[in-house]
């Protein structure tokens, strides 16, 4: 996705945020301060896990509402448009966001004002535990725009992921929104409760899997040293980055 868009270019997505901010140019250390609740996180350690930002690459986050980061990424959309920006807007959800109201309601209101929003579904076919069979009537994600074109991509294939995002870019600045179906896989369970292995069988995920864990883990254990080092938000920050600069309350 990165090797198609620039900067200018906004990404917003879901609590899935993390890889998604380390792309747009995040550290390590951020990262890892940040889930410590440090000052070196990219959120200064107020955010955690489900908020990440990074202002200067157009990264919004981080949303823990289900779905709820899909009408700001049309707002953002519309930003663009209304400043003429000629940059587009990546908003990210799931297939368990899939069947929320408030995206057909924001795809309706961008297609009638021609934003260049580009709907990215990630479906890794689970949701939070349910397979994708069980939770949606038609499973086709990438169909559902009715009025707005849709795209089916194998999330698995790097290349792939850039030739669409390429396309949906040039075609979301001339014609308005495009939703892409991201077709992937998850390897764990939703989360640290989740064994990931109740609603599927572990040869499943084997057959999936690629196992290039220990090549990065040096460098990950040595930014979770640092992120542990890393001292924690000073009281008189907890009053800070609520208002707008000039708007609130400034100490």
């Amino acid at each position: 996705m990165e090797a198609a868009l620039t900067k200018k270019d906004c990404i917003i997505t879901s609590y899935r945020d993390h890889c998604t901010f380390v792309a747009r140019g995040g550290t390590l250390l951020e990262v890892f301060a940040e889930l410590n609740g440090r000052q070196a996180g990219c959120s200064r350690g107020k955010g955690g896990s489900m908020h990440f930002y990074k202002k200067d690459s157009n990264f919004y986050g981080g949303h823990g509402i289900v779905g709820a980061q899909v009408p700001l990424g049309c707002g953002l959309a519309f930003a663009q448009k209304y400043c003429k920006d000629e940059a587009v807007t990546f908003a990210l959800y799931g297939d368990g966001a899939a069947n929320q109201g408030q995206l057909f309601e924001n795809l309706n209101i961008s297609a009638l004002w021609d934003l260049p929003a580009i709907l990215v579904c990630e479906n890794n076919h689970y949701g939070m535990g349910t397979a994708e069979w069980r939770a949606a009537k038609s499973p086709a994600y990438y169909k559902r725009g009715d009025y707005a074109p849709g795209l089916k991509v194998d999330e698995m294939d790097a290349l792939a992921v850039k030739q669409a995002c390429t396309f949906s870019k040039e075609h979301a600045l001339k014609n308005g929104p495009i939703i892409l179906e991201m077709d992937t896989y998850r390897y764990h369970g939703h989360s640290m409760s989740d064994p990931g292995s109740t609603y599927r069988t572990r040869d499943e995920i084997t057959g999936v899997r690629q196992d290039i864990e220990k090549e990065v883990r040096k460098e990950l254990d040595n930014a979770v040293a640092q992120a542990k080092e890393n001292p924690v938000p000073e009281s008189s920050q907890l009053f800070t980055d609520v208002y707008a600069k000039g708007l609130g309350v400034e100490l």
